[in-house]
């Protein structure tokens, strides 16, 4: 196996970290590196999280032996105390939470909960605070299917945003590793409108948010069943995008892989390519660089290598290449789903750029037989509505001259500007509102 497309190091410093063991478990069944490398990086992973049973398991595997370092031992009873001392603070809240007529009385209205809270049951902001901690504690736990309960409870009550906000990027995080993907779409859409909203301190915390954002939903993104659509619905959008440009290019592989298998978005894929065409130079990937020989170079031999490429690329990727599991992801590994589309963008593309194509070559092209080849083109036409018709004596696809209108010319042209003056024009104007409010 390769590390050679591995985008984990780049991927990794923008996750909780709870959400990169799943990245590392990938990449041990893989085999892409070392035995050793991985333990090495779960047990680092691990030092700053309460999870040090999992810790320990991991240091007897790496090294062979049932004994422990002194400072686990201790660490697993320090946070052990740590975790009774916060369930007795929070006992209160988490009493009235467990008992469904007493949770009857809580309203839609904040306020009145609080009142009544600190009237009937005596619990206050030092109770609903130690909710908060208990659930962040049990997170780092591994106790995520309770850290998620507390933090959706402790949000309904917390009154400072800035905490509340700190909660669901945890609930998110929990949802994640729980594989809950309906809910952590939910998640997912109230920290976009949350982070699309706010006042930040300076545009870059804005922008850096959307990355954290963008980064966290490839886990959503690539087992939810319509997340291969959504994720061009939130990373094309400009705003995004253009933090995708400037701060996270990588990010552009699973943008283009969602825009290969997926046919439906093709409108939008236009002005996609030349994204590509512009990033050409300051990040290379081989399904970025696939997209590029063929629409960009028409270099339809190096397309064919790179499909070679995108397919190892895709298969050591943790998101793109999981295996297919029953009741988990589609029946149709993505893989093949990228190289069948990835096949049909070249013949798309070279059939729109040649006036007369032998049907033996394209059969050689597409790995079939002659007849296969011209069933195939036949349904093509149809379905693709190509201007052309197959010369059955001379053995050829002949296409039918496609001139674009001057004044459709122009037209596009002019979109084109429009829309790069209505980006500068909001860029500049996100960047002056920190400024007019100070």
């Amino acid at each position: 196996m390769t590390s050679k497309y591995d985008l984990t190091q780049r991927i990794a410093p923008q996750l909780d970290r709870h959400l990169v063991f799943p990245l590392l478990e990938f990449l041990q069944e893989r085999g892409m590196y070392p035995e050793e490398d991985i333990l090495k990086a779960k047990i680092e992973l691990l030092n700053n999280t309460n999870m040090v049973d999992y810790a320990m398991d991991i240091h007897k595997s790496l090294y062979r032996s049932e004994d422990v370092p002194q400072e686990m031992v201790e660490r697993r009873a320090e946070v052990v105390g740590r975790l009774k001392a916060l369930e007795e603070a929070a006992a209160p809240l988490v009493t009235f939470l467990q008992n469904p007529n007493a949770v009857q009385e809580l309203r839609a209205d904040q306020q009145h909960n609080l009142r009544m809270l600190n009237d009937r049951y005596q619990i206050g902001q030092e109770q609903i605070e130690a909710l908060y901690q208990y659930a962040k504690f049990q997170f780092e736990c591994g106790n995520y299917s309770g850290a998620a309960d507390y933090l959706y409870q402790y949000r309904a009550l917390c009154t400072n945003t800035e905490r509340s906000l700190s909660a669901l990027w945890g609930k998110l995080a929990a949802e994640i590793l729980m594989q809950n993907w309906d809910i952590a779409l939910d998640e997912l859409n109230s920290l976009k409108e949350i982070i699309d909203s706010k006042s930040f301190s300076s545009p870059m915390n804005q922008v850096q948010s959307r990355i954290w954002l963008m980064h966290w939903s490839l886990f959503i993104f690539f087992n939810h069943d319509n997340g291969r659509t959504l994720i061009i619905d939130l990373f094309n959008q400009d705003k995004y995008l253009n933090a995708i440009q400037t701060n996270a290019p990588h990010l552009l592989r699973y943008l283009a892989t969602a825009f290969i298998v997926n046919k439906r978005r093709r409108p939008q894929f236009k002005e996609f390519i030349k994204v590509i065409q512009q990033e050409q130079c300051s990040y290379k990937d081989p399904i970025t660089e696939f997209l590029a020989c063929v629409y960009v170079n028409y270099d339809f031999d190096g397309a064919h290598k790179k499909m070679k490429e995108c397919e190892e690329a895709i298969l050591n990727d943790p998101f793109l290449g999981k295996r297919v599991e029953e009741g988990n992801f589609a029946t149709v590994p993505l893989r093949d789903e990228f190289l069948e589309n990835a096949r049909l963008f070249i013949f798309e593309t070279y059939c729109r750029i040649h006036q007369r194509i032998e049907m033996s070559v394209l059969a050689e092209k597409l790995n079939l037989n002659y007849e296969e080849a011209e069933r195939w083109i036949v349904n093509l036409i149809r379905t693709s509505k190509l201007e052309a018709k197959i010369d059955s004596k001379t053995g050829t696809i002949v296409m039918e001259p496609n001139h674009t209108n001057v004044y459709e010319q122009l037209i596009d042209h002019t979109k084109s500007l429009s829309g790069r003056t209505y980006k500068l024009v909001s860029q500049l104007l996100e960047h002056a509102q920190p400024q007019t409010a100070r």
